[in-house]
């Protein structure tokens, strides 16, 4: 049966290690990743309605799963948001394509980032969670530049089981996440 490379990592690598940086007396007390979130807001949805449609075809090519539209909770006049209308594009990525997203993501998107001096360590939200912005999304290499009607950023929010923002830094270090400073005690 097919395993993702990050899965066969963090079981060979990334565990062991956390487990003698931590000293955890029990293996399931080790962090690990529950899912990846990944969200995108596509206010110019109001006035052209295709954004939608190019945005969850995009974000699906991208996270290899099948994204849904977001819908506005109530009506903002000043916005010209009314209740319903689709504003935005996410999905939700668990266990293999979990993986697969996070393997693509640090060794082929995030090189592709222009002036790229790593990731920004401000993202945590101090129960183990980690969020980050990317500015485009033709980083990835899913997406045809041809096609690509408008530059859109997105949100990505790594999900894990870490108690506290110490334990969830070393887990991404440890599969490799490229952040600013990586020296931290």
């Amino acid at each position: 049966m097919y395993t993702p490379r990050l899965h066969d990592k963090y079981v060979k690598e990334v565990a062991p290690a956390l487990q003698n940086e931590f000293n955890y007396k029990s293996s399931m007390q080790i962090p690990k990743i529950l899912k990846i979130s990944i969200n995108q807001g596509l206010g110019e949805a109001i006035t052209d309605k295709k954004r939608i449609e190019t945005g969850v075809e995009e974000l699906s090519l991208i996270a290899g799963q099948k994204a849904v539209s977001t819908k506005s909770r109530k009506d903002i006049s000043n916005f010209k948001v009314r209740k319903d209308m689709p504003i935005g594009v996410r999905v939700t990525l668990r266990r293999q394509n979990m993986y697969e997203f996070l393997d693509r993501l640090v060794s082929v998107a995030i090189p592709r980032i222009r002036d790229f001096r790593g990731i920004n360590e401000k993202g945590f939200d101090g129960r183990g969670n980690f969020t980050f912005g990317v500015s485009e999304q033709i980083i990835f290499p899913e997406i045809d530049l041809d096609k690509v009607t408008k530059i859109n950023g997105m949100n990505i929010t790594i999900v894990t089981t870490a108690k506290t923002d110490k334990e969830c830094y070393a887990l991404l270090r440890e599969f490799g996440f490229p952040f600013k400073n990586i020296k931290r005690s």
